[in-house]
């Protein structure tokens, strides 16, 4: 995947605005203690007991919700599985998908200092809570 595919938090807010939906890819749980305003919530992993396992209806759900020239913002909470959704979808035959790097909160180096505020840090709009008709639930019930 180029570079010119990841974009910062205030590149992904100008994306929204132009009409991309961004599409939150954390857990559910992670998504409503806080998300960017308007996401939607499908998450490529579900945090479980023996760590995170992988959504196999991942990309059902993209399908069944977004046509594949849908104009999509991907976002995590740091930047590494919005990578890996941007990919699946990429493979998938999604045409215009961009990956929100440094996530919801930051990229953070290797001692844990952030090295690039994520969409919450930066002040970007925000909101809580699982939104009618744009919570993982809500998306996974058009399947």
């Amino acid at each position: 995947m180029s570079d010119d595919k990841r974009i910062s938090p205030e590149e992904a807010h100008a994306k929204i605005r132009e009409g991309y939906a961004y599409v939150d890819v954390r857990t559910e749980e992670e998504f409503e203690q806080g998300h960017p305003e308007g996401a939607v919530n499908v998450p490529i992993f579900f945090a479980g007991p023996g760590g995170m396992t992988p959504n196999v209806d991942f990309v059902k759900v993209m399908v069944a919700s977004f046509p594949l020239d849908a104009k999509i913002v991907v976002g995590c909470k740091a930047g590494g599985r919005s990578l890996k959704a941007r990919d699946a979808l990429v493979r998938q035959g999604y045409t215009d998908v961009f990956d929100q790097r440094a996530g919801w909160d930051g990229a953070r180096d290797a001692f844990g200092q952030i090295t690039e505020p994520g969409w919450s840090r930066a002040g970007l709009p925000v909101e809580n809570g699982a939104p009618a008709g744009r919570s993982y639930a809500a998306l996974k019930g058009k399947l």
